[in-house]
């Protein structure tokens, strides 16, 4: 019987109110009365299936026909900065992208992606480095399960992570919005700070703490449970609702389950209808809407763009029936820096500058 795993990223396009959006699709910061201070953001040892999650989105109403990428040779090894486990990261589609070595070839840009449980290679990219076929397995996408063949990758490494013989299931470019995307199974046992103020990514080995480190003057600080390997935040709330919140940096959108939007007793927006191509290259349409705001820890994300539904994700980490959200780049890009500390089960949000850790602030 083959073996399933769940892949999951998204990138979107679609409909953003006005204001609190740009129109190039970027979030924008806005003041909020009642609390001073807002963030607005208008715009994967587990032997069961695993969650591999790759989707692009678009306007429900826009054709789809994404051409494909072409694979060029690859660049010289980059420059080693100061910090040699920080590595530059690059852009596709509103997702983070670092350079990949897969055995003595590379860097390729890969997708960083801890909304998914395993590291996907391109097909395209397969093919050029002449990988070996593997087995079939089962692929549980954004918009269902179906089988998928993988290639046999030797060694595959980025600044201080380095994996041997990896079985990667390979998908098409075009979905994928790049060469490969690197999961969870590749960041377990990592720290993953993400700053957005100098365009770079910081990996390094972490372990588990006796204590914790408290948070500074700038900084929350948000305790998370493991599952899966997942980390799934318990601490964030709508209007005094619980949320379970899962952070999804290969998403540039950010979805939420109809059991969220049912406990809204105050309708959000509607924006319309949004388009979700998957990595697997199947089409999701959900209905997106404007929220009011978000909690998260001891912070508050106000205009927030969610599109809702009941994706195979949720299910996966059983959150069919409870209020949950899979919270992405939209959102992640408001703060100066996130870092996401997989043996400790924590997350760590850097406020914008200006902002000290208070009572409630909002940004």
């Amino acid at each position: 019987m083959a073996a399933e795993h769940v892949v999951t990223t998204t990138c979107a396009t679609g409909p953003r109110p006005s204001p609190g959006w740009g129109e190039d699709g970027c979030a924008r910061r806005l003041p909020n009365a009642a609390t001073g201070r807002s963030i607005g953001t208008m715009k994967k040892g587990w032997r069961g299936p695993l969650l591999l999650a790759a989707t692009i989105a678009i306007p429900a109403s826009a054709q789809i026909g994404v051409p494909p990428l072409h694979i060029a040779n690859p660049s010289p090894a980059p420059v080693p900065l100061a910090d040699d486990g920080a590595l530059a990261f690059g852009d596709a589609q509103a997702r983070m992208t670092v350079p990949v070595t897969i055995g003595v070839r590379g860097p390729w840009p890969f997708i960083v992606d801890t909304g998914a449980e395993r590291t996907v290679v391109s097909r395209e990219l397969a093919g050029v480095l002449g990988l070996v076929a593997g087995t079939d397995v089962r692929v549980t996408a954004m918009t269902g399960t179906t089988m998928v063949g993988t290639v046999i990758v030797p060694t595959l490494s980025v600044s201080t992570i380095s994996h041997r013989t990896i079985a990667a299931p390979a998908l098409e470019t075009r979905n994928l919005g790049a060469l490969g995307m690197l999961g969870l199974d590749a960041l377990q046992g990592h720290s993953v700070a993400i700053d957005f103020d100098h365009a770079r990514m910081t990996l390094r080995p972490s372990r588990s703490r006796s204590a914790h480190v408290a948070a500074a003057p700038d900084e929350i600080v948000v305790v998370a449970k493991s599952l899966y390997g997942q980390l799934i935040v318990t601490d964030a709330h709508w209007r005094g609702v619980r949320i379970a919140v899962i952070i999804d940096t290969g998403s540039p959108v950010s979805i939420g389950n109809h059991a969220l939007l049912a406990a809204m007793t105050k309708p959000p927006l509607p924006l319309g209808p949004l388009s979700v191509v998957s990595a697997t290259g199947q089409i999701l349409t959900a209905d997106a809407y404007a929220v009011d705001r978000l909690n998260i820890g001891s912070v508050d994300v106000a205009n927030v763009r969610i599109a809702f539904s009941d994706v195979p994700p949720f299910r996966r980490f059983g959150l069919t029936t409870r209020p949950a959200l899979m919270l992405g780049m939209d959102v992640l890009r408001l703060f100066r820096l996130v870092q996401i500390d997989f043996a400790n089960r924590e997350i760590r949000f850097e406020l914008p500058r200006g902002m000290a850790h208070g009572g409630g602030p909002a940004l």
